[in-house]
């Protein structure tokens, strides 16, 4: 996770330390940067710089490298004396090769790896073998196997950095600094990327003014006796609050949200259980990332073994007439076109634009639609973006 707050391999990594090295690697695909536009790759490096900012408050900075991960590792291994190395556990299957390529490496090097869930509420695997080996297929049998398990662990303690040694050079920046988007070679589609009239700010520093500010707001309505007041008052025209961004990248612990919402409800409704609307879309999220942990197809359709095959139309035309915001449709057109200007729309949004690219009205594959929203969009994940077309369509 891109944050202090709330990080177990932080904690881990500063447990029984002399000498500490935050560490960052591009390998042309962390984080999904492999297919990401402007807007997303901006939001990523706002978050690192964030958290460069963060770390140098503390004492330290953030060392960035480019290029493959296990190539990187063995240097510093060797330049640092590197002995033990922890990092947050991807519950993703797409970077498990990766992964395991960093385990055999540190293994061979003998050096301690130390992997710790807290992108998700729950370890995905632990969720699977409570149900038998295999991921629960409905929703409501992922909240009955989740309510066996108990609540998600609270978050961990702030890192405390007393006493350790955080070298920083003079030329950190020229050395190990966060690269510019011209650096990287990203430069953005159209004009209209660079006069957004929303901006979106990344890093956990935002995260948390934006979580504070969203308490207030369900505080609010748990007190007036509803929960989930995005939905039950619409605000259009106020500024978003959505945190989604914020979570796909780390920058805001998963668990701080969930308990931020349920101590919030317990302190104002002291005497009620909390419904199971409080939480549902963080539980939703979840449900998404434990299907498709074990399941490297799931961002597809005829090899996917939990997708129905569909036979769609095959119209390149209307593919590039629905991505460009160009379909005659007013309604989808604007939805479209905020997409790649802004890199956000409201989830009400993404279901109408959704339902017309497939079975609402040009009957085209959801894979086209996945394609495009994992582009352009600033919260997409591989897991959830898939889950969630798969469902639309």
């Amino acid at each position: 996770g891109l944050r202090l707050h709330d990080n177990p391999s932080l904690i881990d990594g500063l447990s029984e330390c002399d000498r500490f090295y935050p560490v960052f690697i591009f390998d042309g695909e962390v984080a999904g940067t492999k297919t990401a536009g402007y807007n997303r790759f901006r939001f990523l490096l706002e978050c690192l710089q964030d958290l460069d900012k963060n770390l140098k408050a503390a004492g330290t900075r953030l060392y960035c490298f480019q290029g493959q991960p296990t190539d990187i590792l063995e240097r510093l291994i060797e330049e640092w004396g590197v002995t033990k190395v922890t990092f947050e556990a991807d519950p993703e299957p797409i970077w498990q090769e990766r992964d395991r390529l960093v385990r055999e490496l540190l293994d061979k090097k003998n050096v301690q790896c130390v992997e710790k869930v807290s992108h998700t509420l729950w370890d995905p695997y632990e969720i699977i073998e409570n149900n038998g080996g295999s991921p629960p297929l409905t929703f409501s049998l992922f909240n009955l196997v989740t309510s066996t398990i108990g609540p998600p662990p609270r978050p961990v303690e702030d890192p405390d950095f007393t006493d350790i040694s955080l070298p920083v050079s003079q030329n950190h920046d020229k050395q190990f600094g966060i690269p510019s988007l011209e650096d990287l070679n990203v430069r953005p589609e159209c004009e209209e990327q660079n006069k957004r009239l929303v901006e979106w700010l990344g890093g956990e520093s935002k995260a948390l003014e934006l979580l504070a500010i969203r308490m207030k707001h369900e505080e609010k309505a748990y007190e007036n006796g509803y929960v989930m007041p995005n939905q039950y008052h619409p605000d259009l025209l106020s500024p978003p609050l959505s945190l989604s961004a914020h979570l796909r990248f780390g920058c805001l612990s998963v668990r701080k949200f969930y308990w931020s919402i349920h101590d919030k409800f317990e302190e104002v409704k002291p005497s009620m259980g909390a419904p199971v609307s409080l939480s549902a879309q963080l539980m939703w999220r979840e449900y998404f990332y434990t299907m498709a942990i074990n399941n490297i197809n799931y961002d597809k359709m005829e090899t996917n073994p939990i997708c129905l095959n569909i036979p769609w139309y095959d119209n390149p035309e209307h593919e590039e007439k629905w991505t460009q915001g160009e379909t005659g449709y007013p309604w989808i057109d604007a939805i479209m076109k905020q997409l790649r200007y802004e890199g956000w729309v409201h989830h009400v949004a993404r279901h109408a634009v959704s339902c017309f690219l497939t079975r609402g009205d040009l009957w085209l594959n959801w894979e086209v639609g996945l394609k495009v929203f994992y582009k352009y969009l600033l919260d997409a994940d591989w897991s959830v973006c898939a889950g969630n077309w798969m469902w639309l369509s």
